[in-house]
């Protein structure tokens, strides 16, 4: 109980010191493995989340909670024919379950089965038609089959439980973009910038809408801050950059005559090479548009899974988190909990 009222404050630290002093005094009690196990695999810490729950399922090997919170572990990391079996398991014990179903979905959606994962997520929305994270996922899919009315619909309805969310406000531009709500995108855009202070995806796809509305001085000032996002994660985390990413970001930069110096990964190849040949081009390419639907919509989808669910997608998200155009994730995959669901690259 003392566990819990930590959780309820918010204080996850206190809480995993609680837990962890309990199953030293019950160490063959399931829930208390598998909450323990929830709680790391919510922080990220995955061999110990692997370890509490793999404890758990040793003692009780049909714990629905334990699967399902394994199966998200998979499927995180892209090992959803693997998950699909552990949530085979789990259906038989809970049918009803909207985290279930939302983590099947964008297993579906990893495998790029999209017909079958929108099934899943409606599914999903069935049960719980409040759950924001399944609204985000709806979202995603249905802007990765270009489906922008219907992407409208479940984003605007998820923007409404979850306002301060920027990446929502992100795909939800895209959808607008390609409704030709040129006016509304850019609103949606600025939303998104004025919330979101870490993903360059965000900056990346408004600094393409202007560029294409003739915009070029607000483009480039997107451009200039999608810059110092990306050089700040590059100092500060390990994660690759979605390579779409990278290359929409080289063309946009070519472009507008910036971005040579813009280095996206550790010096393996020399990614300042297309750089050179889009500037080769670059006549062309101010003459054309830069971004195909097809382009933005996909580029949203890494979104959505570049973001690793600190809020989460549901499912795979964050799959990739979570789940946005360019990369989502899906929002992807805490869902064992209704915790939360994430973001992730597979989403594309």
């Amino acid at each position: 109980m003392l566990g819990k009222i930590h959780l309820l404050e918010g204080d996850l630290d206190k809480a995993i010191e609680i837990y962890k002093k309990a199953v030293e005094f019950s160490p063959e009690n399931t829930d208390l493995l598998t909450t323990l196990g929830l709680l790391y695999l919510q922080l990220g810490v995955y061999q110990k989340a692997f370890e509490h729950l793999g404890n758990a399922l040793t003692y009780d090997p049909a714990n629905y909670k334990a699967i399902l919170a394994a199966g998200s572990m998979m499927q995180t990391h892209g090992d959803f024919d693997v998950a699909l079996t552990k949530y085979r398991v789990v259906a038989c014990a809970i049918p009803e379950s909207p985290p279930l179903w939302n983590n099947i979905g964008m297993c579906f959606f990893g495998k790029k089965k999209y017909v079958a994962a929108i099934s899943c997520l409606k599914r999903a929305n069935y049960l719980a038609p409040f759950d924001w994270k399944i609204l985000y996922n709806l979202g995603l899919v249905h802007l990765t089959m270009q489906q922008y009315a219907s992407a409208f619909h479940f984003l605007s309805a998820a923007i409404n439980f979850q306002p301060k969310m920027g990446e929502l406000y992100m795909l939800l531009a895209v959808a607008l973009t390609n409704l030709e709500d040129t006016e509304n995108a850019k609103r949606a855009y600025a939303e998104a910038v004025r919330l979101d202070k870490c993903n360059p995806l965000v900056n990346l796809n408004y600094a393409v809408l202007l560029y294409n509305q003739g915009d070029k001085k607000g483009a480039l000032a997107q451009y200039q801050e999608m810059e110092k996002k990306v050089n700040f994660l590059k100092d500060n985390s390990t994660l690759e950059f979605d390579s779409e990413m990278v290359e929409m970001a080289q063309k946009l930069g070519a472009a507008l005559q910036v971005g040579e110096a813009l280095v996206w990964t550790k010096p393996v190849k020399d990614p300042k090479s297309k750089h050179r040949t889009n500037s080769a081009s670059k006549s062309a390419a101010l003459q054309q548009p830069l971004g195909s639907n097809q382009a933005l919509g996909q580029a949203m989808s890494s979104a959505a899974a570049y973001r690793k669910l600190p809020s989460g997608a549901v499912g795979a998200q964050l799959t990739k988190p979570p789940s946005l155009p360019l990369e989502p994730e899906p929002e992807s995959t805490v869902e064992a909990s209704p915790t939360e669901a994430s973001e992730q690259k597979k989403e594309k």
